[in-house]
């Protein structure tokens, strides 16, 4: 297996919690990703999704497993060092966009540049930059509360995007916009990985969004149940999908 092309490798990957009474969230899944692809997982609530996509974000240790970005083991990395891998390589989408509320557009998107010990003015000139691609030029000195959801969601692409992180992980980046907000971030996020090449991971629960992507995965009871892989304009399910 080349590591010059896979960006992120899971080889029997595990995560129990509890104390006594154990929850297998995750259960030996095995996983390659592949540099500038963008993968969405999707699966019922509780099924390990979020638990996965964690994982990859170094927000959480495995209990079981190793984890490999970019041909280097980090399974067993010190918080130092999960720290700097976040904030070098990885950029964070969520549902809810948390947006630091006394802030405007610019000043939030240059928050990971400032932690990252990027020069002010360089900071603001790349965070100005970024909204600009965003489509929100004109919302610059605008703070959360005065933008709509689908502005907030988009001003958090750009902050997700300011460090040039090698991969963009998504928690339901659209779970709380509306059907056209929806379309209009995902048109964005495609956009951004044809221009930037970075990595897409995506946890959703819209499978309109879902089939737009390179790859599905499907995750029932803590195992990968089906693979999904585009071919043409549609999709070509694995031996595994047969198997569920």
């Amino acid at each position: 297996m080349s590591r010059l092309t896979n960006i992120i490798e899971i080889k029997k990957l595990r995560k129990v919690y509890g104390d006594g009474v154990e929850v297998v969230a995750l259960d030996d899944v095995d996983l390659t990703i592949k540099e500038g692809e963008v993968l969405s997982i999707v699966g019922p609530s509780g099924s390990g999704k979020s638990t996965l996509l964690n994982l990859i974000g170094l927000l959480d240790t495995p209990s079981g497993g190793e984890i490999w970005l970019k041909g280097q083991n980090i399974t067993d990395a010190t918080p130092t060092e999960r720290a700097r891998l976040r904030n070098k390589e990885l950029g964070f989408i969520f549902q809810f966009h948390h947006l630091l509320p006394e802030f405007n557009a610019i000043e939030n998107v240059m928050m990971p540049l400032l932690i990252a010990g990027v020069d002010r003015d360089e900071a603001k000139e790349r965070a100005v930059a970024l909204l600009e691609e965003v489509g929100l030029g004109d919302r610059l000195h605008n703070r959360p509360n005065q933008l709509s959801g689908g502005q907030n969601q988009r001003v958090a692409v750009a902050r997700a995007l300011a460090a040039h992180p090698s991969i963009v992980i998504g928690d339901e980046p659209t779970g709380n916009l509306d059907s056209k907000s929806s379309d209009m971030i995902y048109e964005l996020l495609r956009k951004l990985n044809r221009q930037m090449k970075q990595t897409f991971i995506l946890v959703t629960h819209d499978m309109t969004m879902a089939e737009k992507t390179d790859r599905i995965l499907r995750i029932v009871d803590g195992k990968i149940a089906c693979e999904m892989r585009r071919e043409g304009d549609g999709f070509v399910s694995t031996d595994l999908c047969q198997e569920e």
